[in-house]
């Protein structure tokens, strides 16, 4: 059954209302027409079963058959702190952590960092809304705006973990030691070439843990597809 992420705060007439883009997607893509059931969930732990009794590309109009909570997401606020990577890795970077749970990322520029700017905010939050929706999550990760790495840190006071292939700890052991009630958690993953050691040293003044992926040089956007994955199965969300 197709899904799509709508912000719904109420219903008109038991009806909801699927305009623009959504309206061309669910028509030209997903191939929907008068009569499919559509589930819509709308970010905030409600889904609505829903059967479609108008399709057209500029609107769509689904009747509300059912209301249901549905709340799948980590019990545990994650946030990726994601050093700007280049073209595509970025992208992958996004969709495959919002598959992962992840509940904010946050692009940083870094010392170490390729680029300094991106125009690609739209495209991720885009990627992000989809991957949701392909997750059967039922929230969207909210994708932020760029920030310098420094600056980020400033207001940083939260438990926080930044790999750092140069030394760290385990990474079970920085999870065990963040304690079993911790309600949220910081990743920070570094650029092609990590980290520098004044920055690694910078975080862990506002009480971040270096951590280690491994023995193995890892490429930028693996290590933080396998840091959030690694971290979930520690938390006990996968497995």
């Amino acid at each position: 059954m197709p899904r799509i992420y709508l912000p719904i705060t109420h219903l008109d007439n038991n009806q909801i209302f699927i305009a623009a883009e959504k309206a061309h997607y669910l028509v030209s893509v997903l191939r929907c027409k008068k009569g499919d059931d559509l589930i819509i969930f709308n970010g905030q732990g409600k889904c609505f079963r829903t059967a479609v009794v108008k399709a057209g590309k500029k609107e769509v109009i689904a009747e509300v058959r059912e209301e249901f909570p549905c709340n799948f997401e980590p019990q545990m606020h994650i946030t990726l702190v994601q050093s700007l990577l280049k073209g595509e890795k970025m992208d992958l970077v996004i969709q495959k952590t919002t598959e992962l749970g992840v509940t904010e990322i946050l692009p940083v520029i870094s010392e170490r960092s390729q680029i300094r700017d991106t125009r690609r905010i739209v495209r991720w939050r885009r990627i992000a809304e989809e991957a949701s929706r392909q997750s059967g999550r039922n929230g969207v990760p909210a994708v932020h705006a760029p920030v310098d790495f420094r600056d980020f840190l400033v207001s940083q006071n939260g438990k926080g973990i930044i790999f750092y292939e140069e030394e760290g700890m385990k990474l079970s052991e920085a999870v065990s030691s963040l304690g079993p009630h911790a309600p949220s958690l910081i990743i920070a993953v570094g650029p092609e070439g990590g980290f520098s050691e004044e920055e690694v040293i910078s975080a862990q003044g506002k009480g971040f843990l270096a951590a280690s992926l491994g023995k193995r040089v890892l490429r930028a956007e693996t290590a933080a597809i396998s840091a959030v994955t690694l971290v979930q199965f520690l938390l006990g969300d996968m497995g």
